[in-house]
């Protein structure tokens, strides 16, 4: 077994406006990181294309209507004040589903022990007919969806440690009693939601607001008092990661104050759930994080785990 790491270089070709925080450097950082690791143990692969029949599994045909009619033919066009489409969004929209399906057909079907998209835009922000948040599509419920439907799996569980609470998962998710949803993040801060009142229409959303400036500990002990029973009272067959990295101290968006070994700690003990319950099957994705150099330190942190988890268990 092995880990499986998922890109594309045409998700270079997202481009957002000049000082847009969500921008085509954050992945060249990323590659420089992937450049300095050793991968010898990371099988490498190209995102395929998503498909509408993966997106209507969470989205209407309404709103892939809506975001395709959108796309430029030349230039580019703002969708709301954050969330911007150039000529290649649209291409890197779809890579970003394919990459999650791909990742869990490999996990699922024991190609590799657990792997890690690195995929842009994100996803997690993205309603059932509203694309905001720089996310088009909710493409981490998109994997649920199909591990549940195409792979008659009966539970799967969403962890999301992104520094902004995972509406949009929360959103395709709310009525779906097969997943369960844990969100950590700063609250308040965009987007609003994820009071820990917000519990889904079967209790299966945890929301777990954090203060400014609480730093790692915090974290800690969230994931000991609130995330790790409640995913082993849940019992998931997968387990998926929203993985963004934009609660680190240097990140210009928010004020968490965690640091890679943070990231390292909340990894591996979501691959020790996994390795109780689902066989340590593991599906990450990347999803937030600014600061170009914090963003490739924590990468590198999180993917270094599941590279161990995935050679070693």
């Amino acid at each position: 077994m092995t880990t499986a790491l998922i890109t594309h270089t045409d998700c270079l070709n997202h481009v957002t406006p000049p000082g847009h925080p969500e921008r085509v450097d954050r992945l060249m950082a990323i590659y420089s990181a992937f450049d300095a690791m050793d991968l010898s143990n990371v099988l490498r692969i190209d995102a395929p294309m998503g498909t509408d029949t993966d997106i209507l599994r969470v989205h209407p045909r309404a709103h892939i209507d809506a975001v395709t009619d959108a796309a430029p033919s030349v230039g580019s066009v703002a969708l709301d004040a954050d969330t911007h489409m150039s000529t290649g969004s649209l291409k890197a929209a779809y890579l970003g589903v394919g990459a999650m399906t791909k990742a869990v057909d490999m996990v699922l079907g024991g190609e590799v022990q657990n792997a890690f998209a690195a995929m842009r835009p994100p996803g997690h922000h993205a309603e059932k007919q509203t694309p905001m948040g720089f996310c088009l599509f909710g493409n981490i419920a998109i994997a649920a969806k199909h591990a549940l439907d195409a792979h008659g799996l009966e539970r799967v569980a969403i962890v999301d440690f992104d520094v902004h609470h995972g509406n949009g998962t929360q959103d395709l998710l709310w009525d779906e009693p097969r997943t369960l949803f844990i969100s950590s993040h700063q609250m308040p801060l965009y987007p609003g939601s994820g009071a820990a009142h917000e519990t889904g229409a079967s209790g299966n959303i945890i929301n777990i607001p954090l203060q400014a400036n609480s730093g790692g500990a915090e974290l800690r002990k969230a994931y000991e008092r609130v995330v790790i029973p409640a995913l082993n009272d849940f019992k998931p067959q997968l387990l998926l990661i929203s993985a963004g990295f934009d609660a680190h101290r240097n990140d210009p968006l928010a004020n968490l104050n965690w640091d890679e070994a943070d990231f390292a700690w909340a990894t591996q003990a979501l691959c020790d759930v996994a390795d109780t319950h689902c066989e340590g099957r593991v599906v990450s994705t990347l999803e937030g994080g600014y600061d170009l150099d914090a963003l490739a330190a924590s990468t590198r942190a999180h993917l270094e785990v599941l590279i161990k988890r995935g050679t070693h268990g």
